[in-house]
């Protein structure tokens, strides 16, 4: 397929990896975008930043209030008409020990990276079965499919979208709904200096890792590629990608692997 001619909605799309698909799908292809996140002044940056702003509009809203989906939903498809991707990659992260971390931050992940999320795709559903097309792209993380200390509740999240999104594929495919996984490794955005630590503040910092990993420009067009590409699922980044398939064969190795490397 290609993303020509759709309309696209992303999630998240005030910074990080969100502004770096809508300035590349603006640069690149001839579709039309919706982005959201909290913030509307950086939103409103974002769309100046790309190369055609009368064919980009903004819908902010919090993926925290959760119960209030069906309304934001409405609002997006009177943009344009209609939605033809849902990108969902609005969420924070967490750096802190398990028996550091406040039941508060589990409880705070949950809320943004998962029920906000799924109630958001699920107040959308009902359109793309309407219309008997629809793609829904949802960015996870490699921490989706194996763990690492420090990340705890970040890394519950990620595993739990992967389980309702398999599900909801299976569930639609018979109404032509697609669903692609998008599992980043490192990618150098802010995502570390907003993590959450154990008390709920802002780790404030760069790691070393996030900070060699891949750019936000590589990342996104290895992304766009991989959703039209149709892809299930599929893993972006360096090296830390063989954890996937260490997981999946040598359990063992990739635990000792971790603990050795000292991933912050």
């Amino acid at each position: 397929m290609t993303l020509n001619n759709n309309v696209i909605w992303i999630t998240g799309a005030s910074s990080g990896i969100g502004k770096g698909l809508a300035l590349e799908l603006s640069k690149k292809h001839n579709c039309k975008l919706i982005l959201s996140s909290r913030r509307k002044e950086e939103l409103e940056a974002v769309k100046q930043q790309c190369k055609h702003p009368n064919q980009v509009a903004i819908v902010p809203f919090d993926l925290t209030h959760y119960g209030n989906m069906n309304t934001v939903v409405e609002k997006a498809l009177k943009c344009f008409g209609t939605i033809d991707v849902l990108i969902n990659n609005g969420g924070i992260s967490q750096r802190s020990l398990i028996i550091e971390t406040s039941i508060e931050v589990d409880k705070k992940l949950m809320e943004i990276d998962y029920l906000g999320t799924i109630s958001l795709s699920k107040a959308l559903l009902p359109y793309f079965i309407k219309k008997q097309n629809g793609h829904f792209v949802t960015v996870t993380s490699l921490m989706g499919k194996f763990s690492s200390p420090y990340r705890s509740a970040y890394c519950g999240v990620k595993h739990a979208l992967h389980g309702f999104f398999d599900a909801l594929r299976m569930e639609h495919q018979k109404d032509q709904i697609k669903v692609t996984m998008i599992c980043p490794g490192f990618v150098n955005t802010n995502v570390a200096r907003n993590a959450l630590t154990g008390d709920g503040s802002q780790q404030n910092s760069q790691d070393e890792a996030t900070q060699n990993g891949l750019t936000v420009e590589t990342f996104s067009k290895k992304m766009i590629t991989a959703i039209e590409r149709e892809k299930f699922e599929v893993y972006i980044g360096k090296k830390e990608v063989l954890g996937v398939y260490l997981k999946r064969f040598f359990p063992k190795l990739l635990h000792k692997f971790v603990i050795k490397s000292q991933v912050r």
